[in-house]
């Protein structure tokens, strides 16, 4: 796995290696296997000082950019998301799957593995001009956030970034967005 600099290691320590407080020395979070990571990002949410560590690292990535809205990707993209947005003293969207959203909407299809999905946005949500960053959790063949821009792009808003935590390299999902500014905290580039 790669992490960014800006993680320092400390990140990818939580999924098969040890964090360890610098101050105390103390290990607070051990856990192994990378699977976990790529798959559920939940399971590091449990532990407090991980869970504000990416909010922290998160924030200080985007500080500064003039963004006006953070959109989060159903479901575990909200929780990052949101949390992003109020650090940033901005406003929150959530993308959601069909029919879930009570007001008037507009919809974007993408293609998956086995099939066709879609996501909504409300249509009301973003105003022309606006900065937008969107957020979720993983990034693998790119299709979720790529119907994601492309209804942020429907409503007239300017993606100023896409942000990943853990990004799965080896399927190319960065290809489908590489008109955006993609950053992800972790990446693999095998399934090993």
């Amino acid at each position: 796995a790669v992490v960014d600099s800006n993680v320092r290691g400390r990140l990818l320590s939580s999924y098969g290696y040890t964090i360890t407080d610098s101050n105390t020395g103390k290990a607070f979070f051990t856990a192994t296997g990378r699977q976990k990571l790529a798959s559920d990002l939940t399971t590091a949410l449990k532990n407090p000082e991980i869970f504000q560590f990416l909010i922290d690292e998160l924030t200080t990535m985007y500080s500064g950019r003039g963004i006006t809205k953070v959109i989060g990707i159903e479901s575990r993209g909200f929780i990052f998301g949101a949390l992003l947005a109020e650090k940033l003293g901005v406003g929150f969207v959530p993308v959601r799957k069909p029919g879930k959203l009570p007001a008037e909407k507009i919809s974007e299809s993408y293609s998956l593995e086995y099939g066709q999905d879609s996501i909504e946005i409300h249509s009301d949500s973003i105003e022309p001009g606006d900065k937008v960053l969107i957020h979720d959790d993983l990034l693998a063949t790119g299709g979720t956030m790529e119907a994601a821009c492309k209804l942020i792009e429907k409503l007239k808003g300017e993606i100023v970034q896409v942000s990943f935590i853990v990004e799965l390299t080896f399927l190319n999902g960065r290809e489908k967005l590489n008109k955006y500014d993609v950053s992800s905290l972790i990446s693999y580039a095998d399934e090993n």
